[in-house]
Order: C-alpha cells, then structure tokens, then sequence
C-alpha cells in the first residue's frame, strides 16, 4: 500500500522485509530516507535503527508504528530518527512529513557545508544555528568583522544582538584590547553622558573625583553601545562627533581625549522611522550605519529551535545539577506552535524554567510556562487564551496582560518569564498604555 502511494506521489521506493534485510540494504547503497517500522520480525525497529545509524549518521529516519506511545517516540528519536508516525497512516499527512525531512535534511547538509567554511577561519561557536538567515548573517559576519567598520546591529529584542557584537570584536584586530559595553537605555542623560566620556570632579553634584569614561576605557578595543535608538538628540550629537573625530571632553572638563575605538551600536527600533520623527539625527545614523547586520527574530529561523533548545537544556540541567536526557515531542510542537515575542532570550528562558520544575528525565509539555501550552501562541481562547486573526501587537499585549496576572503584578518577575528586561517591560506598558486599569499590577 505504502509503495503503490508514494510511487503516485513520485518518490522511488525500495522495499525491506525485516530489519535485518533493511540494514543490508543500506549497506549496499545510499537512501534519502528510511522509513522504518518499530515491530518487525527478527530484531525489532529500534534495533534496526540503531543498527541503521552505525552506518551512517546523515540519512534520515521517521519510524511508523501502532504502538504510538511517548515513550516509544523518545526512545525512537532519542536513538536518531527525525520523525514519529502512529498507525493507522494518514497518507496525505505522511507524504507532507516526507517532504519536510528530506527538505530540512537538504537544508542541513548545505548548511554543514556553509558552516564549516565559515569556522574555518572564524569563531562563531556560541552562535547557535543553521537556518538560511542565519548562514547568511554568518556569511555577512566574517566579511565584516576583520574590518575597522562601524556596525549597526538591528534586531527584536532578546534575538542575541549582543552575541553578535562580541563575535564581531572577537574576531577582528583588536579582539586582544578591550570591548567595553553600555546599555544607552538604562541610564538618564546626564548619567550616560558621563558613562561614555568620563567626568571631572565637581562637575556635578556628587561627583567627588574625575571618572573615565567608557570611551576612554575602550581605547584600541572596541564599544558595544546598546539600546542606542534611546539616546537623547544631546547626547547623539556628542557621539557624531566621537564618531567624525576621535575625540571628546569629559563632563565639566575643557581637556581633548582622543581615542582610538571601533564602535558597534544596536537597537531594536527602526531608525529611519526614529530620523524622519525626528527623534534621531539623520547625520549620526548614516555614521553608524556603515554595515548593518539584521539579527532574524525567532519566529524567522524556526528550523533552529531543536538546535537552541538541545543547547539551552544542556547548558540549564548542568547548572542545577539534573540528569536529563531530552524533551518529549510535544514540547518541540509547543515551541513550533508559539510566536517568541520575546526571541530567543525568551526560549532560554521558558527552557531554564522547565529544567527546574521537570521532575522525570524529559522535559514535558506540563513543565513549560504557561503562555507556551496553549494551542496557539497568544490567541485567546475563551477566558484569556489566543484566538486567530489578532495582530501581533494586540497578541504581544495580550500576552504581557497574561504574564502579570500569572505572576500576580510582579513586573520583574515577569520580565523574566516573557525573557526581556524589566526596563522593556516598563515600556512595553506605557507603549500599550496599560495603566489605571492594572493600578495594583503597576505599583508592584
């Protein structure tokens, strides 16, 4: 039945009558695909897989079985294969499956390909995927980063701008002097000025002796300033001038520093929109924006979220000291299923939360925070879940309301849960001006 379907469907096809005979059929020759009953005569699909995998790694494998248990899945895929199929077979949404693998494996074998050229010369290891937009910012990366360029890096937030920033100088000339990092949103004007130039005593109420600033401690390395997109047009037009020259004052001082620094901003605002408000000279932008690097939200590399997830339960199980082998299906199908208004730093969160309330040897769907057990990320079904059709601002709020009122108003508490900052939660509610309505929410 299988042969006569997928014949139709185009594929060419080569029959095995048990494991054994499937094993010395792959011996002989190379298959796209393999797909492998779990109860067969002789040594039963497990074996066979495990089998099948000691000769080669690469050709994927989705197993079919009626005896569709979690655990058989695990095993299953624990051992290597790609996919899990219960019987009895839905042909349509098995063909479908079929597809999907040997794309994703296609995709794969080009991106090892990609990735080894890259690695090759540069060290991109703690950033984590093989996605098209990921290779080709990859790609982008290593042209620029051996370079003295000023970068702009664009991005969502929690998409990993800062990974980028520390491969960019970790991987140029001057990855032996310092790089020197500032979030431009953390700080109020006056503050910030005296963090990036330093200031000299007196200057200001309270300050008692001269202080570096970060420029100056950046000397022949490199800065990092986030968040720049929030920079006063006060501030912004010190900055041109650092950029043009070199060369600053201190706060309160009349002294000329000259430096000698390779600066590389990030934001997650549209800058062009922040020029053409006004709210950002269109002068400093075009300094900044010498080679931009967009970082692709998660929602854009989804083939990556087995790899980051696999990273992130390693990374978190040795932290707190658990012994954890992997996650059930319907995890990965959660994390497929929900939009990460909050990126990656929001996955690692979710991950993080998981290990520490799982109580077995596999993450479950039980152990995710809540947000990410619906059937669909964000849209509300019935008393506050998420219904299709809402728009992702009105799904972002939606899902800021449900965090808070999980976390009974506690905002940090919720940042960390959304996995964004608790300053960018404090703008996420005044950018959705929710406020008199959730008094007792903002005063937590």
């Amino acid at each position: 039945m299988l042969r006569a379907y997928l014949e139709d469907e185009g594929f060419q096809i080569s029959e095995a009558a048990d494991g054994l005979k499937a094993e010395a059929k792959v011996q002989e020759r190379t298959f796209d695909l393999v797909l492998l009953d779990l109860k067969m005569p002789g040594i039963d699909g497990l074996e066979a897989l495990r089998r099948i995998r000691s000769i080669t790694t690469a050709m994927p494998i989705i197993m079919m079985t009626a005896y569709g248990t979690i655990k058989s899945a695990v095993e299953a895929i624990k051992s290597g294969a790609q996919d899990f199929v219960a019987k009895p077979l839905d042909m349509e949404g098995l063909t479908l499956k079929i597809r999907k693998v040997l794309h994703l494996h296609e995709l794969e074998q080009g991106s090892l390909l990609q990735q080894a050229r890259l690695e090759a010369g540069f060290d991109f290891s703690r950033i984590i995927g093989r996605s098209p937009k990921m290779l080709e910012l990859l790609e982008t990366l290593a042209l620029v980063a051996p370079t003295e360029a000023t970068v702009l890096i664009l991005g969502e937030s929690g998409t990993g701008k800062e990974l980028i920033a520390n491969a960019l100088h970790q991987n140029s000339p001057r990855r032996h002097k310092p790089l020197v990092k500032l979030n431009c949103a953390a700080l109020q004007e006056s503050l910030l000025e005296s963090e990036l130039f330093g200031h000299e005593r007196g200057a200001f109420t309270g300050a008692i002796s001269r202080k570096e600033g970060r420029f100056q401690q950046a000397d022949g390395g490199s800065i990092f300033l986030d968040e720049i997109g929030d920079m006063t047009l006060n501030t912004q037009a010190k900055m041109l001038r650092v950029l043009q020259e070199q060369e600053f004052e201190p706060v309160g001082g009349t002294r000329t520093i000259k430096v000698d620094v390779r600066v590389i901003a990030a934001t997650n605002k549209d800058l062009l929109q922040e020029v053409q408000a006004g709210r950002f000279r269109e002068d400093l932008y075009y300094r900044l924006n010498v080679v931009s690097l967009t970082m692709p939200s998660l929602r854009e590399r989804r083939e990556d979220i087995p790899l980051l997830t696999d990273h992130f339960l390693k990374v978190y199980a040795e932290k707190n000291r658990r012994l954890l082998k992997g996650v059930e299906p319907g995890v990965l199908d959660a994390f497929h299923r929900y939009q990460w208004p909050g990126n990656v730093r929001e996955l690692e969160n979710a991950i993080e939360r998981a290990v520490i309330m799982c109580s077995g040897e596999y993450l479950r769907v039980e152990d995710l925070p809540l947000s990410l057990r619906g059937p669909g990320p964000g849209a509300i079904t019935g008393e506050g879940g998420v219904k299709a059709g809402l728009s992702m601002r009105e799904m972002e709020k939606q899902l800021i309301l449900k965090t808070l009122e999980e976390t009974q108003g506690n905002k940090s508490k919720a940042a960390r849960l959304l996995g964004i900052s608790r300053r960018t939660l404090l703008n996420k509610l005044q950018e959705y001006r929710i406020g008199d309505g959730t008094e007792r929410l903002e005063n937590s």
